[in-house]
C-alpha cells in the first residue's frame, strides 16, 4: 500500500475529481507516461488516501519515489546535438602514424650525420626494434591506438638515447689512447649501468601506469613496457654484435665516430 497526502488546494481538486469519477481508473502520469492507474473506489475528500494493489516492497517504493518526484520543473529543449563517430579515432591514428614516420626519419638522418657509420648501425637497430615491438604487440593481439603510437615514438627516442650513451663512451675511450676493440668493449661495459638504471626506472613507471590507469593509459603502458625491453636488447646486444663483427671483418685503422 502506498499512502499519499495533498495540500489544501490539491485536496479540493482531488475531492472533486474522485467524486465525479467514482469506480473509474485514475491514471498517474510522469512526463506523459503512465506509471500507475488505480481505481477510485470512493470519493476522497480529506486530502489523504492510499493506493493498494499487488505491490512488492520494491514496486511500492518505486511508486512512492515517483509520486514524490513529480514532473520535471522545466521542459527539456534540445539546443544542439553532436555525434562522435569512429572517423575521429581514425583521424587520430593517421595523425599519430604521420608523426611516427616524420620523427623516425629525422632521427635516422641525425644519427647518420652525427655518428657516421655508427649512426647507420644505430638506425638498423632502431628499425629492428620497431619490427620487434610491433611483432610482440601483434602476438598479444594488442590494439594500436593513439597512446600506443605515442609509446612507440617514445621507444624510438629511448633506443637512440641508449646508443648515444654507448657511442659517446666509445669516443672517450678512443681519445684516451685505447685500441678500437678495447674502446668498444669498455664503451658498452661502462654505459650499460646507466642504460639499465634509466630503463628500469621507466619500466617501473610504466607498470604503475598499467596497474592504476585505465583504457588509453593502459595501452600506452603496454607499448612502453615492451618498447623498453626491445630497445635494451637492440642497443646493448644487437648493435654490439654488428659493431664488433664490422671491426673484426674490416679491421679499420681508425673509427670515425
Amino acid at each position: 500500500m502506498v499512502a499519499f497526502e495533498f495540500d489544501k488546494k490539491g485536496a479540493k481538486k482531488f475531492a472533486r475529481v474522485t467524486t465525479d469519477n467514482t469506480y473509474q481508473r485514475l491514471a498517474i502520469l510522469l512526463d506523459n507516461k503512465v506509471i500507475s492507474a488505480p481505481q477510485i473506489r470512493e470519493p476522497i475528500t480529506g486530502g489523504q488516501g492510499n493506493i493498494s494493489g499487488n505491490f512488492s516492497p520494491e514496486t511500492a517504493n518505486d511508486l512512492a519515489v515517483l509520486l514524490r518526484a513529480g514532473s520535471l520543473p522545466a521542459p527539456i529543449k534540445v539546443l544542439e546535438e553532436r555525434t562522435v563517430g569512429p572517423s575521429l579515432g581514425i583521424d587520430s591514428i593517421e595523425a599519430g602514424k604521420k608523426a611516427l614516420v616524420i620523427g623516425f626519419i629525422l632521427v635516422i638522418v641525425f644519427m647518420i650525420i652525427r655518428y657516421k657509420a655508427f649512426g647507420i648501425v644505430a638506425d638498423l637497430a632502431i628499425i629492428f626494434n620497431i619490427i620487434l615491438l610491433i611483432s610482440m604487440l601483434s602476438a598479444i593481439e594488442a590494439t594500436l591506438t593513439m597512446p600506443g603510437i605515442a609509446g612507440i615514438v617514445l621507444t624510438v627516442g629511448m633506443a637512440v638515447d641508449a646508443n648515444v650513451l654507448v657511442f659517446e663512451r666509445i669516443k672517450e675511450e678512443i681519445r684516451s689512447g685505447r685500441s678500437i676493440l678495447n674502446s668498444i668493449d669498455l664503451g658498452y661495459k661502462f654505459a650499460i649501468k646507466t642504460i639499465l638504471d634509466a630503463n628500469f626506472t621507466t619500466l617501473i613507471a610504466a607498470l604503475l601506469l598499467y596497474n592504476y590507469g585505465s583504457g588509453p593509459i593502459k595501452g600506452f603502458a603496454v607499448t612502453l613496457s615492451i618498447g623498453i625491453l626491445t630497445s635494451m636488447f637492440t642497443a646493448l646486444i644487437l648493435t654490439k654484435l654488428i659493431v664488433t663483427f664490422w671491426v673484426l671483418k674490416l679491421k679499420p685503422k681508425r673509427l670515425y665516430i
